[in-house]
C-alpha cells in the first residue's frame, strides 16, 4: 500500500500541510494558515475543511498522469476535537502497530472524493513526580513524525525528540521503538502572544524570528532561572528602555526566557538527564534557542532540517498506511 500515490495531510495548531507522495518521493507539496485555533476560534471546522479540499484539489490538478492517490493520509490536530474527525488517543506505549490498528477511516465530500484515514494522537498516563491532571499528557502529529524519524534512523529506540513548534514536545521513544510518553508545553503559543499582544509587541520585531544572539539567549535563560518568567520578561522591556539591546538581542532574551523556564522543569521532574542524546525538530530559530540551552547544559544534539522533518512525517504516515495494509490482509485471510 505504501508504494502507491496518497495524499499526506499534517494539520497542527496554526497551519495546514499536505504532499503529493508516490514511491515514498515527495512529488509535491501545498500549505495554508489554517489550523485547529481557527475552529477553537470560530467553534466551526469550516474554514480547516475548505482549506484541506482545496490543498487536495491544488495537488490532484499537479499530478502526473498515471499517478492517482488512492487515499489521503492525516495526522496533527486534524484529528483532535477542532479538527474534522476527531479519533480518540491511544495509551503509551504506542507504535505503528498501535497507531495503525486505531486509525479512522471516513469519507468527507466536502473535502474529498477519495477515502480518508486519520491517525489518533498518544495520551501518556502516570508522568513521573505528578499526580492529577498534570500525571497526564496527549500529542498530535508527534507521534506520526516519530515514526517516520525512526524508519529513518534519526531517530533511535530509547531516544527522545524535541519538537518546537505551536505547542513544546518533549517525546520519549522505549526501547521498542514506540512512545513512551510526552510532556507539552504551551510556550510556543504563549511567544507568539507575547509578542503581538503585550506591551513587549513594540521591543521585539514582527515576523520570523531573526538571528539568533546566543549571549542574550543564555542571559533570557539565566534571568528565568534567577527570577522566575514573569519577571525575566519583564527584563526584556527594560532591555527596550535602556537601549542596551537591539531588536533582535531582546527577541532572543526573550526567547532564552521561556527556554530556560522550559527547560529547567523538564530537568526538575527527571524528563531529562544531562549528558543524553536529544533531537530537536520545529521552527529554526526557537530550535536554535534550544539547542544552544541543551549544548550549554551538556546536552548532545541533533538538529533536524525543514527538509529532514517534512521527509519523516511523510514516512510516519507511509509506516502506518503499511501496517494498516497487512492487518487488513490478515483479516481477509483468516475469514
Amino acid at each position: 500500500m505504501s508504494a502507491a500515490p496518497f495524499i499526506a495531510v499534517d494539520a497542527g495548531t496554526t497551519r495546514t500541510r499536505v504532499w503529493l507522495v508516490h514511491d515514498g518521493r515527495i512529488l509535491a507539496r501545498r500549505d495554508a494558515v489554517v489550523g485547529a485555533r481557527d475552529t477553537a476560534r470560530s467553534r466551526s471546522t469550516a474554514a480547516l475543511g475548505a482549506a484541506v479540499h482545496g490543498l487536495v484539489a491544488a495537488l490532484l490538478d499537479q499530478a502526473e498522469p498515471g499517478v492517482e492517490p488512492r487515499r489521503i493520509a492525516a495526522a496533527g490536530m486534524i484529528t483532535s476535537a477542532e479538527g474534522l474527525v476527531e479519533v480518540p488517543h491511544v495509551l503509551a506505549p504506542a507504535g505503528v502497530a498501535e497507531l495503525a490498528e486505531a486509525a479512522a477511516e471516513a469519507w468527507l465530500p466536502e473535502v474529498s472524493d477519495l477515502p480518508l484515514v486519520f491517525v489518533p494522537g498518544v495520551r501518556s498516563t502516570g508522568l513521573a513526580g505528578a499526580s492529577g491532571v498534570a500525571a497526564t499528557d496527549v500529542l498530535r502529529g508527534e507521534e506520526t513524525l516519530g515514526m517516520g524519524l525512526l524508519r529513518q534512523r534519526l531517530l533511535a529506540p530509547g531516544g527522545a525528540l524535541l519538537n518546537v513548534g505551536s505547542h513544546w514536545k518533549l517525546v520519549r521513544i522505549d526501547a521498542g521503538g514506540r512512545i513512551a510518553w510526552s510532556v507539552t508545553s504551551l510556550a510556543g503559543e504563549m511567544v507568539h502572544a507575547v509578542r503581538g499582544d503585550t506591551v513587549l509587541a513594540s521591543a521585539v520585531p514582527d515576523g520570523p524570528v531573526p538571528e539568533l544572539d546566543v549571549a542574550r539567549v543564555q542571559d533570557g535563560m539565566a534571568e528565568a532561572r534567577r527570577s522566575g518568567l514573569a519577571r525575566a520578561l519583564f527584563c526584556v522591556r527594560l532591555l527596550q528602555i535602556s537601549d542596551s539591546a537591539g531588536p533582535a538581542g531582546r527577541l532572543s532574551f526573550l526567547l532564552g526566557a521561556f527556554v530556560g523556564a522550559d527547560l529547567d522543569g523538564l530537568e526538575a521532574n527527571g524528563f531529562l538527564t544531562a549528558g543524553e542524546p536529544l533531537v530537536v525538530s520545529g521552527d529554526e530559530k526557537v530550535g536554535g534557542a534550544w539547542s544552544v540551552a541543551l549544548q550549554s547544559r551538556g546536552y548532545p544534539v541533533r538538529r533536524l532540517t525543514a527538509a529532514e522533518v517534512e521527509s519523516a512525517f511523510v514516512a510516519g504516515l507511509s509506516a502506518i498506511l503499511e501496517a494498516r495494509g497487512e492487518r487488513h490482509r490478515d483479516v481477509r485471510g483468516g475469514c
